[in-house]
């Protein structure tokens, strides 16, 4: 059983990391106002939040906010948990072209366009009500939305990808000091299963781009780069079919794997961070990273355990793809 107690750990990480991801709620936030224009005179505003609770939150909760200058609805009426009407006489002579909204504890940064511009407004008096909030959530950030729990899925698949590359390439290294094919055999099943996880790190990567972006696949140079990362070991297979002679195959292949990892270093960290480069993907052509915006301590507690539980599972199933390969080895001989 001590041999055991890693491949427990897997398990008992990616279920914990799985329900959790699944499971946690969003935290509340104002996804929509309608009308998104506001001018001088009277005007009735529907906001629409997501997992609000605009029922217990009070009446007198709201504030429009211009430049630092504030301005409070004249009346407020909650039509349900998730929409909420304002009655506002807009002031005239604000100073900015976007206005902030606040809710309670939420805030929605430039929820209308303003028309009418001037000088500036009196400071006024407005109240700070509270929206009930849950105990843990997930941050509840724009574009993403519910789409955030992929990232407990999408980046560990690349990382258990890199990792299992990376075993890959140093057995490589030992097989061009050694004329034993066993490191060969061992880089050739860490590429097998690698790839299993480059095809699901595409996948749920695709998932999310649509989800986001609008489309399964863009020009994003980081996608490319991992789609010709895939060809790049796809390739490595290939070589190794074309060349009859064992030991021949295993050095050739050895090479090729060394130079293939340079690559796929090369084109999923190099040069996705070249400022001079057009990407979507946070922390790629010069756009601030993920953690920088959107991974706090929160999505922090799911995503550490959620990394080393997928890269424990990948090392399992590399020990047990290694193990059949030696097992069919010797029932050839």
């Amino acid at each position: 059983m001590k041999h055991w107690w890693w491949k427990s750990l897997a398990i008992g990480l990616l279920l914990f990391a799985s329900i959790a991801a699944l499971w946690t709620p969003l935290s509340p936030a104002l996804v929509h106002v309608e009308p998104d224009r506001i001018a001088p005179g009277p005007m009735e505003v529907l906001v629409t939040g997501y997992n609000s609770n605009f029922s217990n939150a009070g009446s007198s909760i709201s504030f429009f906010e211009n430049d630092g200058q504030r301005f409070c609805p004249e009346r407020t009426e909650v039509v349900d948990d998730r929409h909420l009407r304002l009655f506002v006489q807009v002031p005239g002579g604000l100073r900015s072209s976007m206005t902030d909204l606040q809710v309670g504890q939420l805030r929605y940064p430039g929820a209308f366009y303003t028309q009418e511009l001037g000088e500036g407004i009196a400071d006024r008096n407005c109240e700070e009500g509270h929206v009930q909030d849950g105990v843990f959530t997930f941050p509840n950030r724009s574009i993403l939305y519910e789409s955030i729990r992929n990232l407990h899925f999408h980046v560990p698949m690349w990382f258990t990808m890199i990792a299992l590359m990376a075993i890959s390439m140093w057995k490589s290294t030992q097989v061009l000091g050694n004329t034993s094919l066993d490191r060969d055999r061992d880089a050739l099943a860490a590429v097998h299963v690698g790839l299993l996880f480059c095809a699901l790190g595409l996948m749920t990567g695709a998932l999310w781009a649509r989800a986001t972006w609008g489309a399964f696949w863009t020009s994003d140079v980081k996608l490319n780069g991992a789609a010709v990362t895939a060809l790049i070991y796809l390739a490595y297979l290939v070589l190794r079919g074309s060349v009859p002679d064992a030991h021949k195959r295993a050095r050739l292949a050895a090479i090729y794997n060394i130079f293939a990892f340079m690559l796929l270093v090369m084109f999923l960290f190099v040069v996705p961070r070249l400022n001079a480069v057009d990407s979507l993907h946070p922390g790629n052509g010069g756009n601030s990273g993920f953690s920088d915006l959107d991974l706090d301590n929160r999505l922090r507690i799911i995503f550490y355990p959620a990394v080393l539980g997928w890269i424990l599972l990948g090392l399992w199933m590399y020990d047990l793809r290694r193990r059949t390969s030696r097992l069919n080895e010797l029932l050839e001989q």
